[in-house]
C-alpha cells in the first residue's frame, strides 16, 4: 500500500459483538456494506472505537478478516494495533497482515512512559519488521504522551511509515507537524471536532469516528475542504456539533453503538469495562441522529 491511497474519509468503525463477546458477523457485514455503498475510502477497525483492548486476540483477527473479505480489495483496510509492548504489537500486526490488512495503524507505546528517543526507535524498529506499511497513531489524551514534531518529521521519511492518524488536539502542535513532514507522508486528521481545520492545515482526509454514522455528510465536509472551500466545510461541520457533543459525552463507542440501528445495524452491545450509556443520553442522541440522517437524505446522501 502506498501513501497516495491515504486520502479521503476512513471511518473508525466499532466492533459489533454478540452477548458472549464474539464478533457479530451479520452486523459487521451490514455495517461495512452500508459504508461502502456511501463512498468511504477505507476502513479502520480495531482502534479505540473498535474496543481493541477488550477483544480476545482471536476475535481481533476475525474482525480484520471480515473487513478484508467485505472490502474485496476495493479499499484499504487499516486495523489498529494497540498493544503496549513491541513483540505483542508485532505479532498482532503480522497476523492482521495475513488476514488481509493493507497497512497497520500503530499506537504510540504507552504505560512505560518512553522518551522521545524511545518512541523514535519503537516506530523505526516496527516499520523495519512489519510485513505491511504502518501509520503512526498519536492520541496523547489516551496514551499520556505526545510525539515531538521533530521526531514525527524524521519518522515520516522512512519508506514504510506512510502516514499517521493525528489525534493531538493542540492545533499548534499540528501546524508544527505539518511544517516538516515528508511530501510522501499522508497525515490524516483524527479528531471529528477539528477535521476541517486539520485539512486546511494540510491533512489529506481523516480517520473519523462519526463517519460510521453519517458517511455522506463527512464525505461532503471532506470534499469542500479538499477543494479549498473551508468556510463552507466549517459551516456544514457546525451542524454536527450537537451530535458530536452527545456521541462523546460518554466513552466512545458506547453512545454511537446505541443508535446504529438507525442505519440498519443492530449492534448495541459493549465489551467490559464499558456499559450502556445513560438512558437520557441515548434518547437525546437518537433524536439528534434522526435529525442528521434526515438532513443527509435531503442533501442527497
Amino acid at each position: 500500500m502506498k501513501a497516495s491511497r491515504l486520502r479521503g474519509i476512513f471511518p473508525a468503525i466499532p466492533t459489533p459483538v454478540n452477548a458472549d463477546d464474539t464478533i457479530d458477523e451479520q452486523a459487521t457485514r451490514a455495517l461495512v456494506a452500508y459504508l461502502m455503498q456511501r463512498g468511504i475510502d477505507g476502513l479502520v477497525p480495531l482502534g479505540g472505537t473498535g474496543e481493541y483492548g477488550a477483544l480476545s486476540r482471536q476475535q481481533r483477527l476475525k474482525m480484520v478478516g471480515l473487513c478484508a473479505e467485505a472490502a474485496g480489495g476495493t479499499m484499504a483496510v487499516i486495523p489498529g494495533v494497540l498493544d503496549p509492548g513491541f513483540h505483542d504489537a508485532l505479532q498482532a500486526g503480522r497476523a492482521f497482515a495475513d488476514a488481509g490488512a493493507d497497512a497497520l495503524m500503530l499506537l504510540t507505546p504507552y504505560y512505560t512512559s518512553p522518551t522521545q528517543a524511545g518512541i523514535r526507535d519503537y516506530f523505526l524498529r516496527y516499520a523495519d519488521a512489519a510485513p505491511v506499511p504502518i501509520l503512526i497513531y498519536e492520541i496523547p489524551y489516551r496514551t499520556r504522551i505526545a510525539i515531538a514534531p521533530e521526531v514525527l518529521h524524521e519518522l515520516s521519511r522512512h519508506e514504510r511509515i506512510i502516514g499517521m492518524k493525528a489525534c493531538n488536539t493542540d492545533m499548534y502542535h499540528f501546524l508544527r507537524l505539518m511544517a516538516g513532514v515528508s511530501d510522501s507522508f499522508a497525515v490524516l486528521g483524527g479528531e471529528d471536532s477539528l477535521l476541517p481545520l486539520q485539512m486546511a492545515a494540510g491533512a489529506r482526509g481523516g480517520i473519523v469516528v462519526t463517519a460510521t454514522m453519517l458517511p455522506c455528510t463527512w464525505r461532503a465536509i471532506h470534499d469542500l475542504a479538499a477543494a479549498g472551500r473551508i468556510a463552507q466545510a466549517l459551516e456544514l461541520h457546525r451542524r454536527l456539533i450537537p451530535l458530536l457533543e452527545l456521541v462523546f459525552a460518554e466513552t466512545n463507542p458506547g453512545p454511537m453503538k446505541s443508535v446504529l440501528d438507525l442505519i440498519g445495524v443492530d449492534a448495541p452491545l459493549l465489551l467490559a469495562p464499558l456499559v450502556a450509556p445513560a438512558a437520557g443520553l441515548q434518547a437525546r442522541l437518537r433524536c439528534e441522529m434522526a435529525r442528521c440522517l434526515a438532513a443527509e437524505a435531503l442533501a442527497g446522501g
